[in-house]
């Protein structure tokens, strides 16, 4: 999340216009997370099908992250607007504040969902007929915080959907190639989504918001989201071995584990001061350097623009 002036002290901005208010509200920046990994599926797909980039596709592919991210974050927002009043941390977003009425979330929501299923009936018939595989997840999370204390791990399934996704957008066709890199994304974010919830426990304990971090304790979270990355991190060695995957992407994962190594040395159960750096910076460096990895591997081995 950017920081509001709740959260920093700030002196409150002028009120954005109701577009510019809305793209705030669901953190449209924060795409950087995910889409470096849906591009990684998609071109590794088509430098496997035919060594070309197909950039219709890519686009739609792009169209159809942000659209189904977007319907997400608003359909987070909204379920959670009541809990987020009663958080000091979160008082200041949009829909608490009336920056965005409820009724213009849900008109964004919609209009998000469409261009999502939009963007996969353009792609191919079996992207829209698994779409709503892809949207179930995206809804759920935001009421999992409410019955389990992992919902986490619900997070994590909604954003593995990602890579699965764009490898089927490309071939039509079921992968376990994407399959393995859809789990490496997915225990990723929900080991980072461990550190970040690290900062509300005593606001969710009070109000009764069930996390690993609520229920187990600080350092019980941190020492699963360095499991998580563990594992995340195998997940991509797997996935490289399972595509033949050439030099440049075995330079980016051992930045990859550096990166890894750094976040969890930065935020400690007695110190989350860092905790902002860990999950923005260190998160949003990770997909976008091993896109850049991941893209000259593929241009050396002979995928063609």
């Amino acid at each position: 999340m950017t920081a509001s002036a709740a959260d920093t002290g700030a002196s409150p901005a002028p009120a954005p216009g109701k577009t510019k208010a809305f793209l705030r509200l669901v953190m449209i920046e924060h795409s950087v997370f995910a889409l470096p990994f849906a591009y990684i599926a998609a071109l590794t797909a088509m430098f496997l099908d035919d060594g070309t980039i197909h950039w219709v596709q890519l686009l739609l592919v792009t169209v159809a992250m942000v659209g189904l991210r977007t319907f997400a974050m608003a359909c987070n927002r909204i379920i959670d607007r009541e809990i987020d009043a009663r958080n000091p941390r979160t008082a200041g977003r949009e829909l608490v504040t009336g920056a965005v009425s409820v009724r213009s979330a849900w008109t964004g929501a919609g209009i998000a969902l469409a261009v999502f299923l939009g963007a996969a009936a353009l792609l191919n018939p079996l992207c829209l007929v698994l779409a709503p595989v892809a949207v179930v997840p995206m809804v759920v999370y935001p009421y999992g915080k409410r019955f389990t204390d992992y919902p986490h791990a619900i997070l994590g399934l909604a954003q593995a959907m990602g890579p699965i996704g764009a490898w089927l957008a490309v071939t039509g066709s079921w992968s376990w190639e994407a399959v393995v890199l859809g789990l490496a994304v997915g225990v990723w974010i929900g080991g980072f989504d461990l550190i970040f919830a690290c900062q509300d426990v005593a606001a969710d304990r009070a109000e009764g918001v069930r996390s690993v971090p609520a229920r187990f304790g600080v350092p019980a979270a941190l020492w699963g989201a360095r499991g998580a990355h563990v594992v995340t991190t195998a997940l991509l060695v797997w996935y490289a071995l399972l595509t033949d995957a050439g030099g440049f992407f075995w330079a980016g994962l051992v930045v990859v584990a550096a990166a890894f190594v750094y976040e969890h040395t930065i935020v400690t159960p007695h110190d989350l001061s860092r905790l902002n750096r860990a999950f923005f910076t260190v998160n949003g460096f990770i997909g976008i350097s091993l896109f850049g990895f991941a893209l000259a591997d593929l241009l050396v081995r002979g995928l063609t623009l």
